[in-house]
């Protein structure tokens, strides 16, 4: 009896024991790991192969023959997909990729490039990334460079285009790289390579890259492997020598022109075929004794071919044929005993082949191709003497004509230069007098503010509106010009019962129109700084934005006084917006509603989009728009709006100072202040309440070292958010919070990666409550 019950016993152990490693092994991911999944699964538009990920209860940990996913403490580190979207039948039935989505080849037009990769980079343990033939298209980002520690990426056979991201650089961990097989067509950044990158392998072929060859490649000694074949590289090639790790080199098919560089001693395969490389095959190429396969076919070499290559000790295949190579080979020349194919022909060889190169017998197996030369003996389709004799003389007159070519080309190039400039200069006088065009206009600061690389004529006119600019314009009347009898109309004569408030922008009237809309104007002094012309123009560019996030700018008016000032005034008229600032619904004090985390998130994110189309949505960007919680308006719809946007365009900004009591050093540290820093400020009165805004440098001093710390935060944040907060949404809210507060402006995200991080909090928080 006493047997059987330590029988039963063993089993039970045995039966725990196998549930326990099982359930271990079954470890689920943590959820925003397996959210970023589920959300790839989606952008990639649900492939076949993905079908296994069911939702976020099923273990994502699993390997299959086209998706392998491996975790490593909860953490994604691999992640291999390979789809059915070959695109090998496109190429051969079309020219190119013009860019758009194609059916049935690629993803459909709603996929988004930028997007995609943007929910990449949350799966920030990644070592290997895999996605091949998904019919993934558009501009690979700038942005992949924040996969930090990757350390393979493929992306090979699929759509990808324009240039690739100078970024990709700053990817140290890199070892692979594979963008083969796809359409980029820019040419490969001077600094797309550094010495201290890592690469070991580079694939860029059967792309359209133009262009240099970058020689910054030269510097990268890891590099075992590189091969930019059947692209339009043109240029020529400096010595690969400093490349000691590399054993294969394929630049086949591209419009190099130089001599043959010089290349490495362990180097084993070659391929320059189908370039336009001149002068000699280097003597240095038949001491490479590690090299199998050497193609320099297709070009136009010349001079004697060097016996040492033919007897080179791991050849294997030697072609040098459609060449203009001439000269006889010695009969004595030596062939290794590996050597299993020669191609020759298309040459300018004379005499006879040498005898290891002469079938002897059934048992030489090796391929000689000689066809197209003036070689004697029994060799069938061969030219007469009389043409391999004349390749110097016809190669002497080509070069000469080649040079009168180019001199009249030169010649005619800059008469046509002196007379396009001569009719420049008679077109300046001309209409020089006319004036000074209204597209210099614009204040010089004000330019320089946005951007140095747009020209003063875009600035001035901002044609390009996205589409972001056509929401938000149902239901409210255009901007126009109103009389100044129509605004004292709207405020009863600008009544005090009607006086809300005075900043640094101006005193701010309650008013409704004749036709009934509520509207808040605000009264600020012309600057001195612009004419009445420059100033409409900078209207006009306000009077351009229009989101559903930001409060519309409904008409203005420049003329007359107020009060007891003599100067122009100027008279801005907005929406009115009815529930309040955003910093009433952070405090216990206000007596109303208070947010819940979810609540403030959606505000956030509001914003950010609203500050996103100001930096975007228009060219010229709008910067500096003073932003703080109590310009963050709630509408009626519970919709959040941001107020006092880019008026720094139309102000003394730059020199007000002491208004509402704000001393010199907090208006010096405003206006040193951006718009994704002052944001992050936002973001933390969100989680620690308004009281932060009055001690902004004492936090940023004395009580910063606790966001980095778990539980220095439950001491400082709100507990309305601790109690309506996930911690792994939480976690992410301040650690981009962190990092739009940095000093170094340089390492402030921008505004689009706040906007991202912030809509994936509310994501995540959103699964934590079951939505």
């Amino acid at each position: 009896m006493g047997s059987f019950q330590d029988l039963v016993l063993v089993l039970l152990c045995s039966v725990w024991c196998v549930f326990h490693v099982v359930n271990c092994n079954a470890q689920q991911l943590q959820s925003s790991q397996t959210l970023v999944l589920l959300q790839l699964k989606k952008h990639l538009e649900y492939p076949k192969p993905l079908d296994i990920w069911k939702d976020r209860w099923t273990n994502l940990c699993s390997s299959t023959q086209q998706v392998n996913v491996s975790c490593n403490e909860n953490f994604v580190t691999e992640l291999l997909i390979i789809g059915d979207k070959t695109q090998s039948k496109f190429r051969e039935e079309h020219e190119g990729f013009d860019g758009y989505a194609i059916q049935d080849q690629t993803l459909s037009q709603g996929f988004s490039m930028d997007s995609f990769v943007a929910t990449l980079a949350r799966l920030t343990n990644l070592r290997v990334l895999k996605l091949v033939s998904l019919g993934i298209w558009g501009p690979l980002p700038d942005r992949i460079h924040r996969l930090y520690d990757l350390q393979h990426l493929d992306l090979s056979s699929n759509f990808l285009y324009g240039s690739i991201p100078p970024k990709i650089s700053t990817m140290v961990n890199l070892k692979t790289l594979n963008l083969g097989d796809n359409f980029f067509n820019g040419t490969i950044p001077t600094l797309f390579f550094n010495s201290s990158s890592n690469l070991s392998y580079l694939s860029l072929k059967n792309n359209k890259l133009k262009g240099h060859f970058p020689n910054s490649i030269l510097g990268i000694n890891t590099l075992n492997e590189i091969d930019i074949s059947n692209n339009n590289i043109s240029g020529g090639l400096q010595d690969f020598n400093g490349l000691s790790n590399l054993e294969h080199l394929d630049l086949s098919w591209n419009n190099l022109d130089s001599t043959l560089p010089p290349m490495p001693k362990g180097l084993k395969n070659l391929f320059l075929s189908r370039n336009s490389f001149s002068g000699e095959i280097p003597k240095q190429y038949g001491k490479l004794s590690m090299l199998q396969m050497l193609d320099v076919s297709s070009n136009s070499l010349i001079g004697t071919v060097p016996a040492e290559i033919f007897n080179l000790p791991n050849i294997s295949l030697l072609n040098i044929s459609s060449n203009m190579l001439s000269g006889t080979t010695k009969n004595n020349l030596r062939c290794s005993i590996r050597l299993r194919f020669v191609d020759v022909s298309n040459n300018r060889l004379m005499g006879g082949l040498p005898d290891c190169l002469i079938r002897t017998g059934p048992e030489n197996d090796r391929v000689v191709k000689s066809d197209g030369n003036c070689l004697s003996g029994n060799f069938q389709h061969q030219h007469a003497l009389s043409y391999c004799k004349e390749v110097p003389q016809l190669k002497k007159e080509s070069h000469k004509v080649g040079a009168l070519f180019v001199v009249g080309v030169i010649v005619g190039i800059l008469v046509m230069v002196m007379v396009f400039v001569l009719c420049i200069v008679i077109v300046c006088k001309r209409y020089y007098s006319k004036g000074v065009s209204e597209q210099h206009l614009l204040h010089k600061s004000v330019q320089d503010s946005y951007s140095a690389s747009l020209s003063s004529e875009i600035v001035t006119n901002a044609r390009y509106v996205s589409e972001a600019a056509k929401f938000g314009r149902e239901g409210l009347p255009l901007c126009r010009s109103y009389s100044l009898e129509e605004l004292k109309e709207a405020t009863n004569n600008f009544d005090n019962p009607n006086f809300m408030g005075e900043n640094l922008y101006g005193k701010l009237y309650r008013g409704k129109l004749e036709s009934g809309i509520q509207v808040v104007i605000r009264c600020l002094p012309l600057s001195k700084k612009y004419t009445i012309r420059n100033f409409k123009l900078r209207l006009d560019l306000l009077a351009k934005l229009r989101h559903p996030h930001l409060v519309s700018l409904l008409g203005h008016c420049i003329d007359g006084v107020v009060g007891d000032q003599s100067d122009t005034n100027v008279f801005l008229v907005y929406e009115f917006v009815s529930n309040g600032s955003f910093q009433t619904y952070l405090s216990e004090d206000s007596g109303g509603k208070i947010y819940d985390w979810s609540e403030r998130l959606s505000v956030l994110i509001s914003i950010a989009k609203a500050v996103h189309f100001l930096h975007t949505g228009m060219i010229p960007g709008f910067f500096k728009n003073r932003l703080k919680t109590n310009n963050i308006l709630i509408n009626e719809h519970w919709m959040a709006k941001l107020s006092d946007y880019g008026l720094s365009i139309i102000s003394e900004e730059t020199d007000a100072c002491g208004v509402n009591g704000e001393s010199p050093d907090s208006m010096q540290m405003k206006r040193l202040e951006d718009d994704v820093y002052s944001f992050g400020f936002i973001i933390l009165e969100a989680l620690v309440g308004p009281s932060l805004s009055a001690k902004r440098e004492a936090l940023m001093l004395h009580e910063r070292g606790s966001f980095n710390s778990q539980d220095g935060w439950k001491q400082i944040v709100d507990p309305i958010v601790m109690s309506t907060c996930s911690k792994e949404s939480l976690s992410i809210v301040i650690s981009i919070s962190n990092k739009c507060i940095s000093p170094e402006s340089w390492s402030r995200p921008s505004i689009e990666d706040v906007l991202w991080n912030l809509q994936y909090a509310s994501q995540v928080q959103a699964t934590a409550d079951g939505v």
